[in-house]
């Protein structure tokens, strides 16, 4: 029998309640330093996303360019698992004196988050997103959303524990990682179980002004498993069927019928429950589904593929897309924007004091009244210097912001 704390908790429950509660509070810290465990040269722009050789194109790639393929009946690599006795050290004892599974277990069991379902995913096994004229593409078999944690989240709660200084207040000397260190480079898909999420950074182009702003959205820890507190591109979804049933796995295989749905919940607030464990979406008789197609087919809405990262501290997998409205097409699709959605909050607008305290704000004295007026916040080189560096955002959204502003031009015509 594992020794019993008070409340029916074990200390080692309650350890693993400690840090998984400072993995919480300082993720953004964390993913900086674990970034440094790689090679500079796998750092996508400088920030802490990491990516492999043929990962980041030379150029936005339209999202239609990119092939996927999926063989749901492919067997999973011999990786890791995050079963393995490696990781006993982030899998605590119970009162009964039996290992909890795995890391989502303890999670579901100890710490869960609103939002915290283990439904199919789309496993990512290949990526190459060099291939010559503008092209890429994406090998799926398929997996579960909590192969992921078992072994990235895992990994995070390992850094976070290894990195404490004596006060247990912000990170020292790091210690060992013999999980981390097993698991390898975070890019060797074959070695871990890899569900890619979909980062869509959304631009609204007013042409008439020559201004553009971007969608922002801050994660409430509460709601989510995963990069709770940080800043974030909206939307972003798991890349997964929207409904376990079977008949989802081929109907739903598209990245833009992902995200088309994160559009509907993170934008609109729409649930996510679209009679899928009934019968598949008709995509084409959904209204805002059309809607969305009919822009995209007029050309008011511009969908690139700008490449693909690993998260340094959790192992997370985006790939970085960008959409570019017109304006009246976004005004028109999202006359009913959101403010909150299942997943946190959508921003209007960023605080003028940056995370240090000091006065970041972004081009306040030069905006242009069209700019203070449009939805989201100003795309301009200061705003996108602060994102990059000076607020606490989710290594795939500050990448995709830098790579966003590099290829600004062809983006935006």
């Amino acid at each position: 029998m594992a020794e019993e704390a008070s409340g029916g908790v074990t200390a080692e429950e309650r350890e693993w309640l400690r840090v998984r509660g400072e993995l919480k509070r300082r993720r953004y810290p964390l993913a900086v330093l674990a970034a440094r465990e790689y090679p500079p040269t796998a750092r996508v722009v400088g920030t802490p996303l990491l990516a492999a050789p043929g990962w980041i194109p030379p150029e936005p790639v339209p999202i239609d360019a990119v092939m996927i393929d999926l063989d749901p009946g492919r067997e999973p690599p011999a990786g890791m698992t995050g079963r393995e006795p490696v990781s006993a050290g982030v899998r605590p004892l119970r009162a009964d004196g039996s290992r909890y599974g795995g890391y989502a277990a303890a999670v579901a069991q100890l710490d869960p988050p609103a939002l915290f379902v283990d439904l199919p995913t789309y496993r990512l096994y290949d990526a190459d997103l060099s291939l010559p004229g503008a092209r890429g593409t994406l090998r799926f078999g398929l997996g579960r959303y909590f192969d992921g944690l078992d072994v990235g989240e895992a990994c995070a709660h390992e850094y976070a524990a290894a990195t404490r200084d004596s006060a247990g207040t912000s990170p020292g000397r790091r210690g060992d990682l013999p999980l981390r260190r097993a698991v390898g480079l975070p890019w060797e898909l074959h070695r871990r179980p890899a569900s890619m999420a979909i980062s869509t950074l959304t631009v609204r182009c007013d042409r008439r002004s020559g201004t553009a702003t971007v969608l922002l959205h801050r994660r409430d820890p509460a709601k989510v498993g995963h990069a709770g507190g940080l800043l974030q591109v909206v939307p972003v979804g798991v890349f997964q069927p929207s409904a376990p049933a079977e008949w989802n796995i081929r109907n739903d295989f598209g990245l833009w019928r992902s995200i088309t749905r994160e559009y509907a919940e993170e934008l609109l607030g729409t649930a996510e429950e679209y009679g899928s464990d009934t019968r598949p979406i008709d995509y084409g008789r959904w209204p805002f589904a059309a809607e969305l197609a009919a822009a995209r087919q007029s050309g008011a809405v511009r969908v690139s593929v700008l490449g693909l990262g690993v998260d340094p501290l959790t192992f997370a997998t985006d790939l970085l897309t960008v959409a570019v409205f017109d304006a009246p097409a976004f005004d028109e699709l999202f006359a009913d924007l959101v403010s909150t959605n299942a997943e946190g909050e959508n921003l209007a607008r960023l605080d003028a004091a940056g995370p240090d305290g000091t006065d970041t704000r972004t081009d306040t004295d030069t905006d242009t009244r069209a700019e203070r007026r449009a939805p989201g916040i100003p795309f301009t080189e200061r705003t996108v210097d602060r994102l990059v560096h000076h607020e606490p955002m989710q290594a795939a959204g500050a990448a995709l912001v830098a790579l966003a502003w590099r290829h600004r031009r062809h983006l935006l015509g």
